[in-house]
């Protein structure tokens, strides 16, 4: 595919700015697909379409601008994308996105493909969502199947009363419910897939989660080598599952008995792999922009002994303002990198510190005092 020239991104934010940034190196010209005038994508160099995107005819502009499509957020119009995959490359393919934009459907074609996860019902009325909650023995999580991000859509549930309350949130939300899952750890793997199907996964990490948000995440995972192995396996038959190419975050849980299930799956580069920009030989942001393009897949090698990732979210709403920045560069092999996100929100991602150590105590000690000295 040495005549791709020109990349074009459905999304400008973080994740199409660190996009842009991996695909300058390699020669590549990004258009990006965003509402929002200098959002961080255009900051770093891409050319910036305005539209929203689930805009048929922005994507089309978008889609006569560049030779391969790809996404940064699955939030979109996934039968426009369908239409443009008829004369334009689009990765991952569209199907894949809309099975994986519907949470109850992704769960089903997980389970069709025999990868293990949690107990699971769709909920299609008040008396089917009570039924689930005596299935799943008095305790489960209701899901809104379409928009739900980092625990926005979710409602932890423990009595009939929680369950109305929250059926009533949601509204006319389609909904489904899981059984709770009481797992030991949260783990992620990076896996990347190219347009010939051969697959590549990064190392297992641990991911961890305040209000529902992942905050850090601790690699190598600490865990027994059966469990990585275990873990490894299952990103790669889900990318085996999937059609199209690029990078997949596949989010999971370590259950106490220890068994591994897939959680979730992320169609595009994530932030539980964020540690890879400072961790690995290829980033996960350079490796999709291979994956995408018909170039080798790249090693995904740990270079260090340890990396822990924090990531910096927002401590208030109004104007963007960063402190700390010369003090947290001053600590031991970090390295930060903000996203040019404004304004800020609170609990609003704002870009994210790594930092690397011999060991994972030294790091996240290191990290924690990064993050005590940088806010923005």
């Amino acid at each position: 595919m040495d005549n791709l020239k020109t990349i074009g991104i459905v999304g400008g934010g973080q994740l199409g700015r660190m996009l842009t940034l991996a695909a300058k190196p390699l020669g590549f010209e990004v258009v990006v697909l965003d509402s929002n005038e200098n959002c961080p994508a255009e900051q770093v160099g891409a050319r910036r379409i305005a539209g929203d995107l689930y805009d048929s005819q922005a994507l089309k502009e978008l889609a006569d601008a560049v030779d391969v499509i790809t996404i940064e957020i699955e939030h979109l119009n996934t039968d426009a994308l369908e239409q443009i995959a008829k004369t334009t490359p689009v990765h991952p393919a569209p199907a894949s996105v809309r099975m994986i934009q519907d949470k109850y459907l992704q769960k089903i074609s997980l389970r069709e493909n025999n990868i293990a996860v949690a107990d699971f019902v769709e909920i299609i009325d008040k008396d089917s969502a009570k039924q689930a909650l005596v299935q799943f023995g008095g305790e489960m999580i209701l899901k809104t199947r379409h928009g739900a991000y980092d625990g926005r859509g979710n409602a932890k549930i423990s009595s009939e009363a929680e369950l109305l309350t929250a059926l009533d949130k949601f509204g006319n939300a389609k909904l489904y419910a899981e059984k709770l899952v009481p797992f030991a750890k949260e783990l992620a793997v990076m896996v990347a897939r190219d347009t010939k199907g051969n697959i590549n996964t990064y190392p297992v990490t641990e991911t961890i989660h305040e209000r529902n948000i992942c905050i850090e995440t601790l690699t190598p995972a600490q865990v027994p080598i059966d469990i990585l192995k275990n873990a490894d396996d299952l990103a790669r038959q889900v990318a085996s599952s999937l059609e199209g190419a690029g990078v997949f975050g596949i989010e999971m849980f370590l259950t106490e008995d220890k068994q591994v299930l897939v959680n979730e799956i992320a169609p595009r580069v994530h932030n539980s792999g964020h540690y890879t920009m400072n961790g690995c030989t290829t980033s996960q942001f350079e490796q999709h922009i291979r994956a995408i393009t018909g170039l080798p897949l790249g090693d995904t090698q740990l270079l260090v002994p340890a990396i822990v990732m924090r990531n910096l979210l927002g401590r208030r709403d109004g104007e963007t303002k960063v402190n700390g920045l010369s003090t947290a560069l001053s600590l031991p092999n970090a390295s930060v990198h903000l996203y040019g996100k404004s304004p800020t929100k609170i609990d609003r991602k704002m870009g994210h510190i790594n930092v690397v150590a011999r060991n994972l105590k030294i790091a996240q000690d290191n990290a924690n005092k990064a993050i005590e000295k940088l806010s923005i």
